[in-house]
């Protein structure tokens, strides 16, 4: 049997980039993925590739600072598929770039409205779906909530990454006896639209080949590669089934070995 065999997830942040890939790893192992986003025309994209048939695939224009539009998403779930098994978060505001110095606040705010409200939002949607028959809640991370990066700063998207997590164990207390897990996957680099965009960016500055910036990256890495979209999919799709029934609370970093805890 599939591994995600008879389930419904929810997924929010389905664009181009890690939302479809999660979307289309539901649909491959046996689920039905019930996509979210702010574009509409990204969301019909996603399920048309992942489910040409349309059996396997609903979707809305979902913004999560909405909450009547979270309440909505959450409906279609249950109205098209009968239930909710899990919610996968991927939407995110992670274009703020800056540190304390040059930080202006009412961006932070609007970033922390959609990384840590938002998500808590959408989750809180699902609610009355989950406790139904259990289920699964899966926040994606970042590895740079725990690890600022060199490269990039990022605090505003990494401080609401990180409130998100912290979120997650009380989270992880409150829902337990609805057996309700709430799981974070923390990626590193990770390779797909936005990485591949800085690794161009990167080498056109520094007047470098694409494959050197790549390496710059690599090397910091246990195993000699990236981790991929696909990679992270796959975490994410152990952590909604049945396989992980016993985990909860937990962070797991899908980093290629590039930071150790």
């Amino acid at each position: 049997m599939s591994l995600l065999h008879g389930k419904t997830v929810v997924v929010s942040g389905v664009g181009p980039g890690l939302g479809h890939q999660v979307a289309a790893t539901v649909v491959r192992d046996g689920g039905n993925a019930v996509l979210g986003a702010r574009t509409e025309a990204n969301l019909a994209r996603s399920a048309a590739g992942v489910d040409p048939g349309g059996a396997h695939t609903a979707y809305r224009r979902t913004d999560i600072t909405d909450e009547q539009q979270c309440r909505e998403l959450a409906g279609l779930g249950r109205e098209r598929f009968g239930r909710i098994d899990a919610v996968v978060h991927v939407a995110a505001w992670d274009s703020c770039f800056g540190g304390l110095e040059d930080a202006d606040f009412a961006t932070w705010q609007s970033v922390l409205d959609v990384n840590l409200l938002g998500t808590l939002r959408m989750t809180r949607a699902c609610l009355p779906a989950l406790k139904a028959d259990g289920g699964s809640v899966v926040f994606i991370g970042t590895q740079s909530a725990v690890a600022a990066p060199s490269q990039v700063r990022q605090a505003a998207y990494a401080a609401s990454k990180g409130a998100l997590t912290s979120a997650m164990y009380s989270l992880a207390r409150e829902l337990g006896p609805h057996r309700i897990r709430v799981n974070t996957v923390l990626p590193g680099w990770m390779w797909g639209p936005p990485v591949q965009a800085y690794v161009r960016f990167a080498a056109r500055s520094g007047g470098l080949a694409e494959d050197a910036v790549l390496q710059r990256l690599t090397e910091r890495m246990a195993l000699p590669e990236l981790a991929t979209d696909g990679d992270v999919a796959d975490a994410v799709a152990f952590l909604v089934s049945d396989r992980a029934r016993a985990i909860t609370g937990q962070s797991l970093l899908v980093n290629a070995g590039e930071l150790m805890r």
